[in-house]
């Protein structure tokens, strides 16, 4: 379970190649979180999850505090809208890009350009939903809890699953429509949320080799590097994954 849990929690917890844009994405979450729901966490739910993510990214409180206040301050012009695009990456890949972007005109110019140079293109809204299963996934301590006990309190806040890992963690499966229950579960038996977050997991999975997966390695590589993309999901899975579910 050890080895599996560690690869699952890459994967959904996957840490960009920089602090910078670690930040980045924190701050875009705030102001989003800001917009919605006002720039005190304990009233607004969205807000503390964010703010628990940027302390697991280890993001100084100070740029937190300056990033809520910036977002509900007057002089602060930056409106970002959450658009989702889906594409077909090299070797049939299906791929979902979650952004924030100011200038949507900018994003989808700048996410077609890997695909133009190295394969694939952008579908249209929807066609790629099929492949995945959207979940809301909850990394919590386990520290001073008894797990199994903590499967059978969270089942009314709409639990899935949860898989208990090293160092008293574990994750925390629920589906797309119960995340706020699931959060506020968590909350009313303070059980201590590391990071979370809304993901999409593949139904099945495409495997690639040769040229084909070093042109989709590139395409997510190109991706990650655009300031406007905030998470990738994807169905590839590499030999060894596979080998181990």
């Amino acid at each position: 379970m050890g080895r599996v849990f560690e690869k699952r929690k890459h994967k959904m917890f996957k840490r960009y190649a920089t602090m910078a844009k670690q930040f980045t994405r924190i701050g875009k979450e705030i102001a989003i979180a800001v917009r919605s729901g006002g720039g005190d966490p304990n009233t607004n739910a969205r807000l503390r999850l964010v703010m628990q993510n940027a302390k697991a990214v280890n993001m100084p409180k100070e740029r937190v505090d300056a990033a809520i206040t910036k977002a509900t301050g007057k002089a602060d012009t930056a409106h970002y809208e959450e658009l989702v695009y889906e594409a077909t990456g090299p070797g049939g890949v299906g791929i979902v890009i979650e952004t924030a972007t100011d200038n949507p005109t900018r994003t989808i110019a700048n996410i077609r350009v890997p695909f133009n140079r190295l394969g694939g293109e952008i579908g249209k809204s929807g066609s790629l939903e099929y492949l995945f299963v959207r979940k809301g996934v909850f990394r919590i301590s386990t520290t001073g809890f008894n797990p199994e006990e903590l499967e059978l309190e969270l089942i009314d806040s709409g639990l899935d699953s949860m898989d208990i890992g090293d160092n008293d963690e574990a994750f925390v499966y629920c589906a797309f429509p119960d995340f706020g229950a699931m959060q506020k579960g968590l909350e009313s038996k303070n059980i201590p949320v590391l990071e979370a977050k809304l993901v999409r997991i593949p139904n099945s999975y495409v495997s690639l080799s040769g040229e084909a997966l070093e042109n989709f390695n590139k395409v997510i590589e190109r991706l990650e590097e655009d300031d406007d993309v905030q998470e990738i999901f994807h169905n590839y899975q590499d030999a060894d994954e596979s080998d181990e579910d």
